[in-house]
Protein backbone atom coordinates (compact mmCIF):
# COMPACT_ATOMS: atom_id res chain seq x y z
CA UNK A 1 0.00 0.00 0.00
CA UNK A 2 1.15 3.72 -0.93
CA UNK A 3 0.17 6.31 1.25
CA UNK A 4 0.39 10.16 -0.58
CA UNK A 5 0.12 13.09 1.29
CA UNK A 6 0.68 16.99 0.64
CA UNK A 7 -2.65 16.86 -1.22
CA UNK A 8 -6.04 18.46 -2.11
CA UNK A 9 -8.45 16.44 -3.39
CA UNK A 10 -10.94 17.54 -5.72
CA UNK A 11 -13.89 15.10 -7.15
CA UNK A 12 -17.42 15.18 -7.59
CA UNK A 13 -18.44 16.35 -4.36
CA UNK A 14 -15.98 19.21 -4.33
CA UNK A 15 -12.50 20.53 -2.77
CA UNK A 16 -10.79 18.82 0.14
CA UNK A 17 -7.85 20.32 1.65
CA UNK A 18 -4.94 18.93 3.15
CA UNK A 19 -5.53 15.19 2.68
CA UNK A 20 -3.70 11.90 2.64
CA UNK A 21 -4.31 9.18 0.16
CA UNK A 22 -4.00 5.20 0.55
CA UNK A 23 -3.76 3.31 -3.25
CA UNK A 24 -3.37 -0.44 -3.57
CA UNK A 25 -3.52 -2.72 -6.46
CA UNK A 26 -5.05 0.07 -8.58
CA UNK A 27 -7.39 0.57 -6.09
CA UNK A 28 -8.45 3.26 -3.47
CA UNK A 29 -8.11 2.28 -0.02
CA UNK A 30 -8.71 5.17 1.90
CA UNK A 31 -8.82 9.10 1.75
CA UNK A 32 -8.64 11.22 5.00
CA UNK A 33 -7.77 14.50 6.25
CA UNK A 34 -3.78 14.09 6.75
CA UNK A 35 -2.67 13.26 10.36
CA UNK A 36 0.63 14.96 11.88
CA UNK A 37 2.19 11.67 12.44
CA UNK A 38 1.70 10.63 8.66
CA UNK A 39 4.52 9.33 6.77
CA UNK A 40 3.90 8.50 3.19
CA UNK A 41 5.39 10.33 -0.42
CA UNK A 42 5.02 13.81 -0.05
CA UNK A 43 3.21 15.00 -3.36
CA UNK A 44 3.67 18.57 -2.89
CA UNK A 45 6.19 21.25 -4.89
CA UNK A 46 7.81 24.44 -3.23
CA UNK A 47 5.52 24.62 -0.42
CA UNK A 48 2.58 23.87 -2.62
CA UNK A 49 0.20 21.07 -1.70
CA UNK A 50 -0.35 18.66 -5.33
CA UNK A 51 -4.33 18.26 -6.82
CA UNK A 52 -5.26 15.25 -6.98
CA UNK A 53 -8.49 14.57 -9.04
CA UNK A 54 -10.35 11.68 -11.45
CA UNK A 55 -8.46 11.48 -14.45
CA UNK A 56 -10.18 13.09 -17.35
CA UNK A 57 -13.84 11.82 -19.54
CA UNK A 58 -13.25 12.84 -22.77
CA UNK A 59 -16.68 12.35 -25.05
CA UNK A 60 -15.25 13.51 -28.35
CA UNK A 61 -11.81 11.53 -29.74
CA UNK A 62 -12.24 10.88 -33.38
CA UNK A 63 -8.44 9.33 -33.17
CA UNK A 64 -5.15 9.71 -31.56
CA UNK A 65 -1.96 7.77 -32.05
CA UNK A 66 -1.97 7.90 -35.90
CA UNK A 67 -5.44 6.48 -35.99
CA UNK A 68 -8.75 7.53 -36.55
CA UNK A 69 -11.49 5.30 -35.39
CA UNK A 70 -12.59 4.58 -38.75
CA UNK A 71 -9.31 2.97 -39.08
CA UNK A 72 -9.27 0.92 -36.44
CA UNK A 73 -9.23 -2.99 -37.23
CA UNK A 74 -8.76 -4.83 -33.66
CA UNK A 75 -8.92 -3.90 -30.02
CA UNK A 76 -5.38 -3.21 -29.94
CA UNK A 77 -5.82 -0.23 -32.67
CA UNK A 78 -8.79 1.36 -29.99
CA UNK A 79 -6.62 0.90 -27.37
CA UNK A 80 -3.58 2.48 -29.38
CA UNK A 81 -6.21 5.08 -29.91
CA UNK A 82 -6.40 5.40 -26.13
CA UNK A 83 -3.67 5.51 -24.82
CA UNK A 84 -2.59 8.42 -27.06
CA UNK A 85 -4.44 10.46 -24.86
CA UNK A 86 -3.33 9.50 -21.24
CA UNK A 87 0.15 12.21 -21.30
CA UNK A 88 -3.55 14.75 -21.22
CA UNK A 89 -4.48 13.43 -18.70
CA UNK A 90 -7.45 11.16 -20.02
CA UNK A 91 -8.07 7.91 -18.27
CA UNK A 92 -11.39 7.30 -20.11
CA UNK A 93 -13.10 8.19 -23.11
CA UNK A 94 -15.84 7.82 -26.26
CA UNK A 95 -14.08 6.76 -29.54
CA UNK A 96 -16.39 8.52 -32.06
CA UNK A 97 -16.81 7.64 -35.38
CA UNK A 98 -17.24 10.49 -37.77
CA UNK A 99 -20.17 10.23 -40.51
CA UNK A 100 -20.06 6.92 -42.37
CA UNK A 101 -21.84 4.28 -44.03
CA UNK A 102 -24.08 2.28 -42.51
CA UNK A 103 -21.72 -1.25 -42.82
CA UNK A 104 -18.94 0.98 -41.63
CA UNK A 105 -20.88 2.02 -38.16
CA UNK A 106 -22.00 -1.79 -38.03
CA UNK A 107 -18.66 -2.69 -38.01
CA UNK A 108 -17.10 -0.34 -35.75
CA UNK A 109 -20.09 -1.07 -33.08
CA UNK A 110 -18.99 -4.70 -33.01
CA UNK A 111 -15.08 -3.34 -32.19
CA UNK A 112 -16.20 -0.91 -29.67
CA UNK A 113 -18.31 -3.98 -28.27
CA UNK A 114 -15.37 -6.35 -28.59
CA UNK A 115 -12.61 -3.82 -27.16
CA UNK A 116 -14.58 -2.29 -24.68
CA UNK A 117 -14.18 -5.61 -22.69
CA UNK A 118 -10.61 -5.49 -22.04
CA UNK A 119 -9.42 -2.04 -22.22
CA UNK A 120 -11.72 -0.02 -18.96
CA UNK A 121 -10.80 3.31 -21.11
CA UNK A 122 -12.88 2.80 -23.82
CA UNK A 123 -16.46 3.73 -22.04
CA UNK A 124 -18.64 3.10 -25.32
CA UNK A 125 -18.78 4.69 -28.56
CA UNK A 126 -19.54 7.99 -29.99
CA UNK A 127 -21.12 8.05 -33.40
CA UNK A 128 -21.16 11.76 -34.71
CA UNK A 129 -23.46 11.50 -38.18
CA UNK A 130 -24.20 10.37 -40.11
CA UNK A 131 -27.70 12.53 -39.33
CA UNK A 132 -26.31 15.58 -39.27
CA UNK A 133 -27.22 18.31 -41.78
CA UNK A 134 -24.13 20.87 -41.52
CA UNK A 135 -20.64 19.10 -43.01
CA UNK A 136 -18.32 20.80 -41.14
CA UNK A 137 -14.98 18.33 -41.53
CA UNK A 138 -17.59 15.41 -42.31
CA UNK A 139 -18.14 13.81 -45.72
CA UNK A 140 -20.61 15.75 -47.19
CA UNK A 141 -22.01 12.89 -49.15
CA UNK A 142 -22.38 10.64 -45.88
CA UNK A 143 -25.04 12.53 -44.74
CA UNK A 144 -28.21 11.06 -44.32
CA UNK A 145 -31.88 11.34 -42.60
CA UNK A 146 -32.20 8.25 -40.11
CA UNK A 147 -34.42 5.00 -41.13
CA UNK A 148 -35.69 2.70 -39.45
CA UNK A 149 -33.17 0.51 -40.18
CA UNK A 150 -30.73 2.89 -38.39
CA UNK A 151 -33.20 3.27 -35.13
CA UNK A 152 -32.86 -0.95 -34.77
CA UNK A 153 -29.53 -0.82 -35.47
CA UNK A 154 -28.53 1.58 -32.78
CA UNK A 155 -31.21 0.37 -30.33
CA UNK A 156 -29.46 -3.17 -30.23
CA UNK A 157 -25.99 -1.57 -30.07
CA UNK A 158 -27.28 0.41 -26.67
CA UNK A 159 -28.24 -2.68 -25.09
CA UNK A 160 -24.51 -4.39 -26.04
CA UNK A 161 -22.16 -1.24 -25.38
CA UNK A 162 -21.21 0.60 -21.89
CA UNK A 163 -22.78 4.12 -23.18
CA UNK A 164 -23.24 5.13 -26.88
CA UNK A 165 -23.36 8.65 -27.87
CA UNK A 166 -25.37 9.63 -30.87
CA UNK A 167 -24.62 13.21 -32.24
CA UNK A 168 -27.63 14.18 -34.65
CA UNK A 169 -29.01 17.16 -36.10
CA UNK A 170 -32.99 17.50 -35.87
CA UNK A 171 -33.65 17.94 -39.23
CA UNK A 172 -32.78 14.82 -39.89
CA UNK A 173 -34.30 12.76 -37.59
CA UNK A 174 -38.26 12.54 -35.88
CA UNK A 175 -39.06 13.56 -32.04
CA UNK A 176 -40.63 9.93 -32.04
CA UNK A 177 -37.32 8.34 -33.20
CA UNK A 178 -35.31 10.63 -30.82
CA UNK A 179 -37.48 8.91 -27.98
CA UNK A 180 -37.06 5.55 -29.19
CA UNK A 181 -33.46 5.90 -28.73
CA UNK A 182 -33.25 7.48 -25.65
CA UNK A 183 -36.15 4.98 -24.61
CA UNK A 184 -33.38 2.42 -25.32
CA UNK A 185 -30.47 3.89 -23.39
CA UNK A 186 -29.13 6.24 -26.21
CA UNK A 187 -27.28 9.87 -24.89
CA UNK A 188 -29.06 11.79 -28.08
CA UNK A 189 -26.53 14.71 -28.87
CA UNK A 190 -27.74 17.48 -30.83
CA UNK A 191 -25.08 19.20 -33.43
CA UNK A 192 -23.89 19.78 -36.50
CA UNK A 193 -27.25 21.24 -37.89
CA UNK A 194 -29.11 24.68 -39.03
CA UNK A 195 -32.48 23.55 -37.22
CA UNK A 196 -33.68 26.94 -35.34
CA UNK A 197 -34.70 27.34 -32.08
CA UNK A 198 -38.20 25.30 -31.91
CA UNK A 199 -36.82 22.76 -34.15
CA UNK A 200 -34.03 22.12 -31.44
CA UNK A 201 -36.11 22.53 -28.44
CA UNK A 202 -38.41 20.30 -29.88
CA UNK A 203 -36.03 17.60 -30.33
CA UNK A 204 -34.93 18.19 -26.52
CA UNK A 205 -38.14 17.92 -25.41
CA UNK A 206 -38.07 14.34 -26.78
CA UNK A 207 -35.32 13.46 -24.70
CA UNK A 208 -32.21 14.47 -26.42
CA UNK A 209 -29.38 15.59 -23.59
CA UNK A 210 -26.80 16.89 -24.75
CA UNK A 211 -25.19 19.66 -27.38
CA UNK A 212 -21.54 18.65 -29.80
CA UNK A 213 -19.24 21.25 -29.23
CA UNK A 214 -21.61 24.72 -28.80
CA UNK A 215 -21.00 27.28 -31.39
CA UNK A 216 -19.50 24.47 -33.86
CA UNK A 217 -21.41 23.59 -37.12
CA UNK A 218 -24.86 24.75 -35.62
CA UNK A 219 -26.90 27.98 -36.33
CA UNK A 220 -25.89 30.71 -34.08
CA UNK A 221 -27.87 33.25 -31.60
CA UNK A 222 -29.69 36.02 -33.04
CA UNK A 223 -32.05 38.17 -31.12
CA UNK A 224 -35.33 36.98 -33.17
CA UNK A 225 -33.76 33.37 -34.22
CA UNK A 226 -32.11 31.98 -31.06
CA UNK A 227 -31.04 28.64 -33.28
CA UNK A 228 -29.50 26.45 -32.25
CA UNK A 229 -27.38 27.70 -29.93
CA UNK A 230 -29.69 29.57 -28.33
CA UNK A 231 -31.70 25.76 -27.62
CA UNK A 232 -28.94 24.71 -26.75
CA UNK A 233 -28.22 27.59 -23.60
CA UNK A 234 -31.46 27.67 -22.67
CA UNK A 235 -32.45 23.90 -22.77
CA UNK A 236 -30.19 21.38 -23.32
CA UNK A 237 -29.58 19.14 -19.99
CA UNK A 238 -25.72 19.27 -21.11
CA UNK A 239 -23.37 21.22 -23.45
CA UNK A 240 -20.01 19.84 -25.25
CA UNK A 241 -17.30 22.59 -25.84
CA UNK A 242 -13.94 22.80 -27.03
CA UNK A 243 -12.11 25.36 -25.31
CA UNK A 244 -8.79 25.32 -27.10
CA UNK A 245 -8.64 29.04 -28.37
CA UNK A 246 -9.90 28.14 -31.84
CA UNK A 247 -13.11 27.21 -32.21
CA UNK A 248 -14.72 29.26 -30.19
CA UNK A 249 -13.49 32.85 -29.12
CA UNK A 250 -12.72 33.47 -25.34
CA UNK A 251 -15.37 35.89 -25.07
CA UNK A 252 -17.72 32.70 -26.06
CA UNK A 253 -15.99 30.43 -23.38
CA UNK A 254 -16.81 32.87 -20.90
CA UNK A 255 -20.64 33.36 -22.23
CA UNK A 256 -20.67 29.50 -21.86
CA UNK A 257 -19.43 29.77 -18.55
CA UNK A 258 -21.73 32.47 -16.75
CA UNK A 259 -24.99 31.08 -18.22
CA UNK A 260 -23.85 27.38 -18.17
CA UNK A 261 -21.21 26.86 -15.92
CA UNK A 262 -22.63 23.36 -14.18
CA UNK A 263 -23.70 22.05 -17.55
CA UNK A 264 -20.93 22.23 -19.50
CA UNK A 265 -18.50 19.32 -20.69
CA UNK A 266 -15.15 19.84 -21.79
CA UNK A 267 -14.17 17.89 -24.70
CA UNK A 268 -11.24 17.18 -26.84
CA UNK A 269 -12.40 16.77 -30.52
CA UNK A 270 -9.01 15.19 -31.16
CA UNK A 271 -7.84 13.43 -34.41
CA UNK A 272 -5.72 11.10 -35.66
CA UNK A 273 -2.63 13.23 -34.81
CA UNK A 274 -2.83 13.28 -31.40
CA UNK A 275 -0.02 11.77 -29.09
CA UNK A 276 2.16 11.80 -32.35
CA UNK A 277 4.51 14.58 -34.29
CA UNK A 278 2.97 14.35 -37.19
CA UNK A 279 2.32 17.32 -39.57
CA UNK A 280 -1.27 15.89 -40.92
CA UNK A 281 -3.22 12.91 -42.08
CA UNK A 282 -5.48 11.93 -44.85
CA UNK A 283 -9.38 11.76 -44.20
CA UNK A 284 -11.65 10.37 -46.46
CA UNK A 285 -8.82 11.34 -49.16
CA UNK A 286 -8.90 14.73 -48.07
CA UNK A 287 -5.46 15.77 -46.88
CA UNK A 288 -5.74 17.60 -43.23
CA UNK A 289 -3.05 20.15 -41.96
CA UNK A 290 -1.54 20.91 -38.39
CA UNK A 291 -0.22 23.93 -38.22
CA UNK A 292 -0.20 26.35 -35.42
CA UNK A 293 -2.73 24.66 -32.66
CA UNK A 294 -5.30 23.80 -35.83
CA UNK A 295 -6.50 20.79 -37.80
CA UNK A 296 -7.84 22.17 -41.20
CA UNK A 297 -9.08 20.88 -44.60
CA UNK A 298 -7.17 22.81 -47.48
CA UNK A 299 -10.15 25.35 -47.52
CA UNK A 300 -9.73 26.41 -43.84
CA UNK A 301 -12.57 24.17 -42.44
CA UNK A 302 -11.39 23.60 -39.34
CA UNK A 303 -11.36 19.24 -39.01
CA UNK A 304 -11.38 18.42 -35.41
CA UNK A 305 -8.95 20.09 -33.02
CA UNK A 306 -5.37 19.79 -31.83
CA UNK A 307 -5.55 19.98 -28.26
CA UNK A 308 -5.15 17.64 -25.02
CA UNK A 309 -7.88 17.70 -21.94
CA UNK A 310 -5.68 19.44 -19.63
CA UNK A 311 -5.33 21.72 -22.33
CA UNK A 312 -8.41 22.21 -22.41
CA UNK A 313 -8.97 23.16 -18.83
CA UNK A 314 -5.69 25.53 -18.76
CA UNK A 315 -7.00 27.49 -21.84
CA UNK A 316 -10.22 27.73 -20.30
CA UNK A 317 -9.62 28.78 -17.04
CA UNK A 318 -7.37 31.24 -18.53
CA UNK A 319 -10.52 32.20 -20.67
CA UNK A 320 -12.40 33.00 -18.15
CA UNK A 321 -10.50 33.82 -15.03
CA UNK A 322 -11.74 31.05 -12.87
CA UNK A 323 -9.39 28.70 -11.23
CA UNK A 324 -8.42 25.61 -12.45
CA UNK A 325 -9.79 24.05 -9.67
CA UNK A 326 -13.20 25.32 -10.62
CA UNK A 327 -12.93 24.33 -14.09
CA UNK A 328 -11.43 21.01 -13.87
CA UNK A 329 -14.81 19.67 -13.05
CA UNK A 330 -15.50 20.03 -16.67
CA UNK A 331 -13.41 17.38 -17.97
CA UNK A 332 -13.86 14.37 -15.34
CA UNK A 333 -17.34 15.13 -13.13
CA UNK A 334 -19.29 16.49 -15.56
CA UNK A 335 -19.01 13.63 -18.38
CA UNK A 336 -19.21 11.23 -15.57
CA UNK A 337 -22.37 12.64 -14.86
CA UNK A 338 -24.04 12.52 -17.96
CA UNK A 339 -22.95 8.90 -18.46
CA UNK A 340 -23.87 7.71 -15.17
CA UNK A 341 -25.73 10.18 -13.21
CA UNK A 342 -23.84 10.01 -10.61
CA UNK A 343 -20.52 12.42 -9.53
CA UNK A 344 -17.27 11.16 -10.13
CA UNK A 345 -15.71 10.90 -6.28
CA UNK A 346 -12.45 9.28 -5.32
CA UNK A 347 -13.92 7.19 -2.14
CA UNK A 348 -12.94 3.97 -0.95
CA UNK A 349 -12.77 0.91 -3.01
CA UNK A 350 -12.82 2.55 -6.44
CA UNK A 351 -10.72 2.38 -9.06
CA UNK A 352 -7.83 4.77 -8.79
CA UNK A 353 -7.63 6.14 -12.13
CA UNK A 354 -6.01 9.66 -10.76
CA UNK A 355 -4.13 12.62 -12.27
CA UNK A 356 -1.75 14.29 -9.52
CA UNK A 357 -1.10 18.46 -10.82
CA UNK A 358 2.22 19.90 -9.11
CA UNK A 359 1.86 23.21 -10.63
CA UNK A 360 2.62 22.76 -14.46
CA UNK A 361 2.93 19.60 -14.32
CA UNK A 362 0.64 16.07 -14.69
CA UNK A 363 1.17 12.79 -13.73
CA UNK A 364 -0.64 9.78 -13.27
CA UNK A 365 -1.50 8.14 -10.40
Amino acid sequence: MTLFTGLDVLDGDGLRPDQALSLEDGCVVEVRPRQQDDRGTDLSRDGARALVCPGFLDLQVNGGGGLMLGDCATPADVSRLAAAHRAGGTVGLLPTLISDTAEAISRIIKLITEASTHDPALLGLHLEGPHIAVAGAHDPARLRKMTEADVALYTQAARRLPHLVITLAPEQVTPEQIATLTGAGVIVSLGHSGAGYDLASAAYAAGARHATHLFNAMSGLHHREPGMVGAALDRAPWIGLIADGVHVHDAGLRLAWRVARDRLILVSDAMAVAGTEDAGFTLSGRTITRAEGRLTLADGTLAGADITMIGAARHMSKATGAPLAEILPLAFDAPHRLLTGRPNRIAEGMPARLICLQGDNLRLL
